[in-house]
């Protein structure tokens, strides 16, 4: 109990709270609460804590706890090696970081055989002790007694006692956390170009010589460096002056001035370029590297929300072009509900150059299929399929989008698209992916693997499984901040859907193909498998149209409907009379309905949520275009000013697109008049904006931009 308490209190410093709501927020998670749940259904629990600070205590309670584990298991071991003596064992029981642990059970973990310990068998333990003590003047006469058998020689005799007081050096707590102090405050990381590789790592160049302080490294370039290093270009050191460390370690050690102390502090030095410096800088690279993962991990995930938070078009019938040359543009036309319903090819590009066969014909699918929309994948020949499509006079008014292909293939050849579209090939799914990404963003992105969808840095190079933890999380809290339509969704949106996952998503699919659509969200109780705990985590994102019950199209959760009712019922009206009645809502006095388990902050909820049942949270979608005449990189010209679409955003800055085929960069020093700590401060994916072109490398394809001294467009 102490020990939780503990443990509370800590977390809740870590996340700027009470402890009490730590405690309370734990307890739901440990009962199988979600955190999209809890943030938005039991505020009076959690005393109003959001989806970030309750997914940080999670993952604290998650640390801590293993933490407690490692703790017990270094305890035991030592209790079995009978060398837990009260004071280790209350060191070990008070220490509050891993590093301190491990440091603290260093000397007894069972290790490989060193030189060290073969010292020990030759029997030279107690001549190490006597030149630990410094006592004797000149150790040659105290080594003489050590000469016998294995031990051949004086220096022999010399050197293994050294060995063995590097390691108790090594394997001392206070002088490696001492020093693990020098590293963090003074260390430097160098990287040198690997000799003959300068042609074939010129994209290091950078850091072919390169040396700065450790602690000031940003993220990007230590990701950089490393992957220099694992790709065979570069060697990365990191250390702090090695007079420095050495001053640390004699003044641990070094206590007079006998020819003991002579061999002590050279024991010291080889102790520190042997054991330590190497042990240390293994450290530094696996803390800063953690740091770095995760910086680049939240700018991964930042940018994906971004990305499924996009605004849909909504339910248009949309016809899509996969652009290209030689194979032609595939065309597909979508239904309202993004169901395929017819696929062609057309050819107006080289080398074929049907360009007006192919207007007709786009011009009749138009007209045949009711087109409201039309969206023009953003790879090759995508501008000018765009001209092409804007030089039609359609028989109605039809907006035409350029669409995001990143990850399309990745789609179009996953076993998902097999699934979906059996009888065709990759490129018909591919041309229906970018379709249904207008209609719908999110419901058509999760089917994507994130880490193929292009956005972030360093992907590939972070730890694969925090990474995926965290872009998980990601899509859970979009696909519930958004709503789920329970007679539409896929199982990739109800797979997200808090409480539910595979095995209730395939439920969840299987009912409603065998028994129709839903027509209440009561009847998700009578789903295979489906209990009361899933129904409860789950049923306030789902969303009924047309439903039984008007409150079922809302995020009003069914645990809340007789408050609402009372609500009506007082006013005298029905629920459905009340939804979106903004002057009956707003003459509703909330602390009438305050409960024991419902406050005010839940009741604040349920009337956002009257006023405005079932609003989509994403903004409204607005058409985007590029500059006219400008469709290769070497049209650019220093000094430009064009409008451009900003898609991916990284620690050092924003990548822009201005329809060029090659995106250009916005240094974050060049993202505003001000300086900026973070992009994310003033741009996000997908983001709208004017940039001033200050640099064209054709050969290199670089392009920089600016985004000073002009009104960023905030639209998307």
């Amino acid at each position: 109990m102490y020990l939780l308490r503990a443990m509370q209190n800590k977390i809740a410093a870590e996340v700027g709270c009470k402890p009490t709501q730590v405690a309370s927020t734990l307890s739901l998670i440990v009962g199988g609460a979600t955190v999209p749940f809890i943030s938005r259904y039991r505020k009076e629990v959690t005393g109003g804590l959001d989806e970030v600070q309750i997914g940080k205590i999670k993952d604290l309670f998650e640390r801590y706890t293993e933490l407690e584990k490692r703790r017990e298991a270094i305890l035991t071991s030592l209790k079995e090696q009978d060398v837990l003596t009260p004071e280790l064992k209350k060191r070990v029981e008070e220490a509050s970081t891993s590093q301190e642990l491990e440091d603290l059970y260093l000397p007894f973990r069972p290790k490989r055989k060193t030189r060290a310990t073969k010292a020990i068998e030759l029997g030279l333990e107690p001549l190490a002790k006597i030149l630990m003590a410094q006592n004797e003047r000149f150790p040659e006469t105290a080594a003489q007694r050590f000469v016998k058998g294995d031990v051949g020689s004086v220096e022999d005799a010399l050197q293994g006692a050294r060995d063995i007081i590097a390691e108790w050096m090594s394997e001392n707590a206070a002088v490696r956390s001492r020093l693990r102090q020098l590293f963090q405050r003074e260390a430097t990381i160098v990287s040198k170009m690997v000799k003959g590789k300068e042609e074939e790592g010129e994209k290091f160049r950078d850091y072919f010589k390169h040396e700065e302080p450790l602690k000031r490294v940003p993220s990007h370039r230590f990701l950089a460096m490393l992957r220099g290093e694992k790709e065979g270009f570069l060697r990365v050191g990191i250390s702090p002056t090695e007079e420095n460390a050495l001053q640390v370690l004699e003044r641990f050690f070094v206590k007079g001035t006998t020819g003991s102390s002579d061999e002590v502090r050279t024991a010291a030095k080889d102790a520190y370029k042997r054991l330590l410096q190497p042990s240390l800088e293994t450290e530094m690279r696996s803390t800063f590297k953690e740091q770095s993962d995760e910086q680049a991990i939240n700018v991964f995930a930042e940018n994906l929300r971004q990305l499924l938070m996009l605004p849909p078009l909504g339910e248009k019938r949309v016809l899509a072009l996969d652009p290209g040359y030689r194979s032609g543009c595939k065309v597909v036309c979508l239904n309202a509900q993004g169901d395929l319903v017819h696929n062609e090819n057309i050819y107006p590009h080289p080398p074929k150059n049907e360009r007006s066969q192919a207007m007709k014909k786009l011009s009749t699918l138009v007209e045949q299929y009711q087109i409201e929309a039309i969206a023009i994948g953003n790879g090759t020949a995508s501008r000018e399929t765009e001209a092409l499509v804007k030089a039609i006079h359609f028989d109605r008014k039809v907006q035409v989008f350029v669409v995001s292909e990143a990850g399309a293939s990745v789609y179009s050849a996953s076993k998902v698209a097999r699934d979906e579209f059996p009888q065709f090939d990759v490129t018909v799914r591919g041309s229906v992916s970018i379709g249904r990404r207008l209609i719908d963003p999110l419901a058509e992105l999760v089917k994507i693997d994130p880490a193929a969808i292009g956005v972030g840095q360093y992907q590939h190079d972070v730890d694969q499984k925090k990474l995926m933890a965290s872009l998980e999380r990601v899509t859970e809290s979009c696909v519930n901040q958004v709503g789920v339509n329970l007679n539409t969704a896929s199982k990739f949106l109800l797979t997200h859907v808090s409480g539910l996952g595979p095995q209730l998503a395939d439920n969840i699919l299987e009912f409603r193909q065998s028994e129709g659509p839903f027509s209440s969200r009561e009847e998700l109780k009578k789903v295979p498998r489906l209990g009361a705990k899933a129904f409860e985590q789950a049923a306030g994102f789902l969303r009924i149209p047309n439903g039984k019950d008007a409150l079922d199209n809302s995020a009003v959760h069914p645990e809340s409907y007789p408050i609402v009712k009372k609500m009506a019922n007082d006013l005298k009206v029905s629920v459905s009379e009340l939804l979106g009645n903004e002057e009956l809502i707003n003459s509703v006095n909330l602390s009438n309905y305050v409960t024991e388990t419902v406050g005010l902050p839940t009741l604040e909820d349920i009337k956002a949520e009257l006023l405005k049942p079932g609003r989509d949270p994403r903004r409204i979608i607005k058409v985007f275009e590029f500059e006219r005449g400008i469709e290769k990189i070497t049209d650019l010209i220093v000094g430009m000013e064009l409008p451009g679409i900003v898609t991916n955003i990284t620690a050092f800055g924003a990548f822009v697109d201005v329809g060029v085929k090659q995106d250009g960069l916005v240094h974050i020093s060049q993202l505003a008049d001000r300086f900026v700590k973070d992009p994310t401060e003033v741009v996000s994916v997908h983001q709208h904006v004017k940039v001033k072109v200050l640099e064209v490398d054709v050969a290199r394809k670089r392009i920089a931009f600016s985004m000073k001294g002009g009104p960023v467009q905030r639209t998307v």
